[in-house]
């Protein structure tokens, strides 16, 4: 598994080097605290936007914009990133690209906090000729599309949830889910994956909570108010990203519930990797950035130099990208994130998970 994740991004990274030859890369005198770019070259620079959702969720300060960064400075040391994070406030992710657009950046990628009402920015934007890069959440009308398949991503999340009930001696009983924001598009399809699995699964729904925001907060208040419910069946919880599982774990342990019931997860957190060790958390879905990122800066440079995005697949009308997802458990930490240098072992492995990473042979 391992090897064809590294070579996956390896090949990704390869493509966006070469970019460089197409990107023109020049002097641009404007910049700032949210901007990257050497400012040198021959005058004709590239800004591109980048427009985050929200910082809750680990993964966009930590991986998300430093390795979109970096890729775009590999590829056109003189393009600027102009960078703006949400807060997961949709009015605020408007005000942000109407601000870009007025600082004259060439193209946007914008992970959209609310991806039905994200479509006004594709159209302001197109409409004065720049071109939009939906990465993560697809936004209809966008020139281009990156993210994972998600609805796969549900499916892996339930399969992997039905074998840890099987495995834990449950064959039938009472699951809970916990799904995502209902603004955003991928959370959608994650339900939509999960439910294929788990309504023909054997296994009875008992309870079902979309979380306003992706809220960790919001998830563990709604668990709390289930566990006097569900608490003498209950075999399993669906938590639709590694924020909600960890909510939904204070709620079931802080209930009393014990042996806790498998968990599922995604985004691969380093809490979540941890909790997972420890036996807390069943799975989490690794869904790896770099090549995502990286995928985004070198579709970023060619609009900018109008030039058409290499895509593979096509979600309505729009040329897209989509990677593949992976699960990850105690038994393949090691071969995935670690493997792929995602996270150290020196990072998961801290004093109160040695013993534990020992086990499992993760050093």
């Amino acid at each position: 598994m391992t090897p064809r994740l590294t070579r996956f991004a390896g090949a990704t990274l390869a493509l966006g080097l070469t970019v460089a030859g197409l990107a023109a890369c020049g002097d641009d005198s404007s910049g700032g605290g949210s901007s990257t770019g050497s400012g040198s070259g021959s005058g004709d620079a590239k800004k591109i936007a980048l427009l985050l959702p929200e910082n809750k969720t680990a993964r966009y300060e930590a991986f998300d914009r430093p390795m979109f960064e970096a890729a775009v400075k590999a590829a056109c040391a003189d393009c600027e990133v102009v960078y703006s994070n949400a807060e997961q406030d949709a009015a605020k992710q408007q005000q942000q690209a109407e601000a870009a657009i007025t600082q004259g950046v060439d193209v946007l990628v914008l992970d959209a906090v609310d991806g039905k009402s994200a479509a006004t920015i594709v159209q302001n934007a197109k409409s004065q000729g720049v071109p939009v890069i939906a990465y993560d959440r697809f936004v209809a009308g966008s020139d281009y599309y990156v993210s994972f398949d998600n609805q796969k991503v549900g499916e892996l999340q339930g399969t992997g949830l039905v074998e840890a009930m099987k495995a834990g001696g449950k064959t039938s009983g009472d699951i809970v889910m916990i799904n995502g924001s209902p603004t955003d598009a991928n959370a959608a399809d994650f339900k939509k994956g999960a439910h294929s699995v788990l309504d023909s699964s054997g296994y009875t729904v008992k309870a079902e909570y979309d979380t306003p925001d992706w809220s960790p907060d919001k998830a563990q208040a709604w668990m709390e108010g289930q566990v006097g419910t569900v608490k003498g069946n209950l075999v399993g919880v669906y938590a639709a990203n590694d924020g909600t599982a960890g909510g939904a774990i204070a709620a079931l342990k802080g209930g009393g519930v014990n042996p806790l019931p498998p968990v599922t997860g995604q985004d691969a957190e380093l809490a979540a990797i941890q909790r997972i060790i420890s036996g807390d958390q069943a799975l989490t879905i690794y869904k790896a950035i770099k090549p995502q990122a990286e995928d985004a800066a070198k579709n970023a440079i060619a609009l900018a130099n109008k030039q058409k995005p290499a895509s593979s697949a096509d979600k309505e009308g729009v040329p897209s990208t989509l990677l593949d997802p992976v699960v990850v458990t105690k038994d393949n930490i090691k071969d995935t994130v670690i493997a792929d240098g995602f996270y150290k072992a020196a990072d998961v492995c801290t004093a109160e998970y040695a013993a534990k990473c020992t086990e499992l042979g993760i050093s």
